[in-house]
């Protein structure tokens, strides 16, 4: 997320509160998660196991618990809690603005664009030409839909990351202020979730078909005519590479990147990237015709012990 103006660090520490490492004026553009930052970007880090990898990352700002050696050409926010203040630099950068309409006056809505009743069209979203988007669809805040988009009834975009820490008396939800954006001549059915990035883009790219019932976690960027089919559960941060086919009832982990034509069969649980134009089938999943190799095998153990037995 690019904050709509630069600031300097010592605005943002006043903002949370903290201390910092670095020059009054050092130069700060947004605000990422660790797989998305860039150059100008305050990332956050709380745990020992991730400071290697925040302080060496692209992002110029490290949002951290501890005091340590600040690497060359970056700056330090020291905070308590990181976790905390991350989620008020969202809430400060990105507030929730309620709406008192069905279609927000501020959304843009293209020619030829057909919206049936008793959907919420939220504020700042953008929909393109020739779109048909069915009842009872709701599409929150700063979504951007493309042109000859088809969402059917009851599908939700734009809802928040499940992406929470775990407290002693609860767990606290990691503000998402990320959008969902959908490319031309998608097909979305029936009921389906799509959750908005953290604070970068949950992506469905250009002429990508998806069944009733499917769930598309933050940040997944889902390739150039790709077929998901209903049920089917997609972890957040996942990368899907074009013209993957992905049939019913499939499990797919976070963080994984699901190559390019990759086929995979129905209940099946993916939870490992994948290689180019490959089949996967199982849970864990693993390349289809191995696994029907070892379910042939498995099939013939009984005969095999009935001629030791008989020996």
């Amino acid at each position: 997320m690019k904050f709509h103006k630069p600031y300097t660090l010592s605005q943002i520490s006043k903002i949370i509160n903290t201390k910092y490492v670095g020059k009054d004026d050092f130069p700060v553009l947004g605000m990422n998660e660790i797989h998305v930052v860039s150059s100008g970007d305050i990332v956050f880090v709380d745990h020992p196991k991730y400071y290697d990898k925040a302080l060496q990352s692209a992002a110029t700002v490290v949002l951290i618990n501890i005091e340590v050696e600040c690497p060359e050409g970056k700056a330090l926010l020291i905070s308590d809690d990181p976790f905390r203040d991350f989620n008020k630099l969202a809430k400060h950068f990105k507030p929730f603005n309620s709406s008192n309409q069905n279609i927000s006056s501020s959304a843009k809505i293209g020619k030829n664009t057909i919206i049936q009743p008793n959907c919420f069209i939220g504020n700042n979203v953008v929909i393109g030409d020739n779109c048909l988007i069915h009842s009872n669809v709701s599409i929150y805040d700063d979504s951007i839909i493309g042109n000859n988009v088809t969402i059917h009834a009851g599908t939700v975009l734009g809802a928040n990351a499940f992406y929470y820490k775990k407290r002693p008396k609860g767990h606290d939800r990691l503000l998402s202020g990320g959008r969902v954006v959908i490319k031309d001549n998608v097909d979305l059915g029936a009921l389906c979730t799509i959750d908005r990035g953290v604070t970068n883009d949950t992506i469905i790219k250009e002429g990508t078909k998806i069944d009733n019932q499917v769930q598309i976690g933050h940040d997944t960027v889902v390739g150039e005519n790709c077929l998901i089919a209903s049920q089917t559960g997609i972890a957040g941060c996942v990368i899907i590479e074009d013209e993957v086919t992905i049939w019913g009832q499939v499990g797919v982990k976070s963080g994984i990147t699901i190559a390019k034509g990759t086929e995979i069969y129905a209940q099946s649980g993916l939870g490992h990237s994948t290689k180019e134009n490959k089949t996967y089938f199982g849970s864990p999943a693993s390349e289809a015709r191995e696994r029907f190799k070892e379910m042939a095998y498995i099939r013939k153990i009984p005969e095999i012990l009935e001629k030791l037995k008989n020996k």
